[in-house]
C-alpha cells in the first residue's frame, strides 16, 4: 500500500455548514498486484483507450462515518462513488458510474453471485435499447469487464450488477443501464474483498445521508472541527 497524498474537508460542527476547505491529494495508478496472468493478458488486449481517470475517483482510503458494519458496501449514486467499509471508521471509495437517474435502482441487497470474465446476457430492453446481440462472450471487449457481482434480494436477481467496464472514460458519469461500473483494475480490487452474502446498500437520488455530506461527516466528532483525511490507495 501507498500513501502518497491527501484531502481535507473542514466542517463546523452542529451547524452543518462548510467552514472552509483544503484539498491536496497526488495521482497514483491502481496497483497490479491482484491481477492474476488471465487478468494481465485480457487487459492488454483491451480494445478500449486507457482513459485518466480524474484523481477524485481514483482509488482512495477515506473516514467513514455512516453505520454500515466492516465488510459492507455502499453506493452513493449522487457523488458516484463506491464504498468498501473498513474497521475503525475507515472505507476505500471508489469511483464508479452509476445509472441514468430514470434507470437508476437503490435499496439494500446482498451478493447473490460473482464471476470473473462474465458473458453478458443483455435483458429484452438492452438489446432493444442498445442493438445490442443476446449474448456476449467473456473478454475486454464485454460492457461486464473483468468482474461481476450480482445483486439479489434474498432469493431474487434484481438484475442490478457491480462490474467493470470496457468505457473507463465514463467513470464519474451517470450513464448506464443502471447497474455500477467500475475500472477493470478497480473491480477486480474489490472483488477480492467481497464474499457471496455481502450486504450492498445503494442509496437513492438527492439522498442527505451521504457519506460525503457535512452532517454524516461530522456526526460523531466532539470538536469544533472535523477533518475527512483520505490517501490514495
Amino acid at each position: 500500500m501507498a500513501v502518497r497524498g491527501f484531502f481535507a474537508i473542514c466542517l463546523l460542527v452542529g451547524t452543518g455548514f462548510v467552514l472552509g476547505g483544503c484539498m491536496q491529494s497526488t495521482i497514483e495508478p491502481a496497483s497490479q498486484a491482484n491481477l492474476t496472468p488471465r487478468d494481465k493478458q485480457l487487459l492488454a488486449a483491451a480494445p478500449y483507450a486507457q482513459a485518466p481517470i480524474p484523481e477524485p475517483y481514483q482509488r482512495h482510503i477515506v473516514d467513514y462515518r455512516r453505520k454500515e458494519a466492516p465488510g459492507s458496501i455502499l453506493i452513493d449514486t449522487d457523488a458516484r462513488y463506491l464504498y468498501y467499509v473498513l474497521p475503525n471508521h475507515k472505507a476505500i471509495r471508489y469511483g464508479v458510474t452509476v445509472g441514468e437517474e430514470a434507470m437508476a435502482w437503490s435499496g439494500v441487497a446482498q451478493v447473490g453471485r460473482m464471476s470473473e470474465w462474465p458473458a453478458w446476457v443483455p435483458t429484452p430492453g438492452e438489446r432493444e435499447r442498445m442493438q445490442v446481440p443476446a449474448y456476449v462472450s467473456p473478454g475486454p471487449q464485454n460492457p461486464m469487464g473483468a468482474r461481476a457481482l450480482y445483486l439479489f434480494e434474498g432469493n431474487k436477481d434484481t438484475l442490478y450488477r457491480i462490474h467493470g467496464t470496457n468505457q473507463p472514460e465514463y467513470i464519474g458519469q451517470a450513464i448506464s443501464s443502471g447497474c455500477i461500473r467500475m475500472t477493470n483494475e478497480d473491480v477486480i480490487d474489490l472483488y477480492k474483498r467481497v464474499k457471496p452474502g455481502t450486504v450492498v446498500v445503494v442509496l437513492p437520488p438527492h439522498n442527505d445521508s451521504s457519506p460525503y455530506s457535512p452532517r454524516v461527516a461530522s456526526s460523531d466528532s466532539s470538536g469544533i472541527v472535523v477533518r475527512e483525511r483520505a490517501r490514495a490507495y
